[in-house]
């Protein structure tokens, strides 16, 4: 039997389909697949339950997406098997993996081949990995062109104004910058994350809206007012994510279906909608068409 941190609450299954349909080339930009033959490392924060390939199949069957990119969770550490196995399986999905300072060129040029497109720090957390610095990762995989993934809340990550505007690969953060909606969008760490969006410095997943509200059930109405700050900044370089399968979140856990009817009642605008599903993460994560 598994020992270790308290095993998560498993995802809901999707049994209704929402209520506009995804544009053709519809993009879910973070999801994870808890599976073997990855094993989950004793240093972990949070213990997964099964989330298997089929499931998450059945959910972009449901909720009409066609593309997808699957991020290496905390709970693996920098065993990417599982990420690369299902990446492999499905010419239609990208990967985020973990590394750490040790890894060799030899090691990068392979998983580049392999479908991955960028690597992932995770400074919320623990994974057994060490990080490293922001800059020395970002000129690690410089030349494969791939991307750097930050899961960190802003309003703690110092590294935000004299880091991210210089490195030399694309950056892209986790959840809206994963910081409290109560600090409200006039916080400076968000105003500064919105001038560098605004800038084209950095890249947003608007995804885990369940991670940053306030609200003790399933309606995040809090949330709305970050979405339409970040979409005023810049509609260019947002992409949107399911999350999936959920890990480690606090209260009830929510309905796909209803996550997505949610973030398209934010995003009313079609034109928006298109860039956020479909152009946006077709041109950072090197979908063709």
């Amino acid at each position: 039997m598994m020992t270790g941190p308290e095993i998560c609450a498993p995802p809901r299954p999707v049994i209704s389909k929402p209520k506009i349909t995804l544009p053709p080339g519809a993009c879910d930009c973070h999801f994870h697949i808890f599976d073997d033959p990855s094993q989950q490392v004793p240093e972990r924060s949070y213990t997964a339950p099964k989330a298997p390939l089929a499931d998450y199949q059945h959910l972009k069957n449901m909720l009409g997406i066609q593309r997808s990119v699957i991020v290496q969770p905390s709970i693996y550490g920098r065993d990417n098997d599982t990420t690369l196995s299902v990446c492999r399986s499905d010419p239609d999905m990208r990967a985020v993996i973990v590394i750490d300072d040790s890894i060799s060129d030899d090691m990068l040029r392979r998983y580049a081949d392999a479908g991955v497109v960028g690597c992932r720090i995770n400074l919320l957390f623990a994974s057994g990995v060490d990080s490293g610095s922001v800059t020395d990762f970002a000129r690690r995989i410089a030349d494969y062109g791939w991307h750097l993934q930050i899961l960190a809340d802003i309003s703690q990550f110092a590294a935000l104004e004299d880091v991210i505007p210089h490195l030399p690969v694309p950056v892209i953060f986790d959840h809206m910058g994963h910081m409290p909606a109560a600090y409200g969008t006039d916080h400076k760490a968000f105003q500064l994350f919105l001038k560098y969006l605004a800038e084209g410095s950095l890249w947003v997943k608007l995804s885990g809206a369940y991670r940053i509200t306030s609200a003790s059930d399933c309606h995040y109405d809090d949330v709305a007012d970050f979405v339409t700050a970040l979409i005023n900044a810049n509609p260019d370089q947002l992409v949107w994510g399911t999350d999936w399968p959920h890990p480690q979140i606090k209260g009830t856990m929510p309905d796909d279906t209803d996550l997505l009817n949610q973030f398209l009642d934010w995003v009313p605008n079609s034109e928006h909608r298109k860039k956020i599903f479909v152009d946006n993460p077709a041109a950072f994560y090197g979908f063709e068409g």
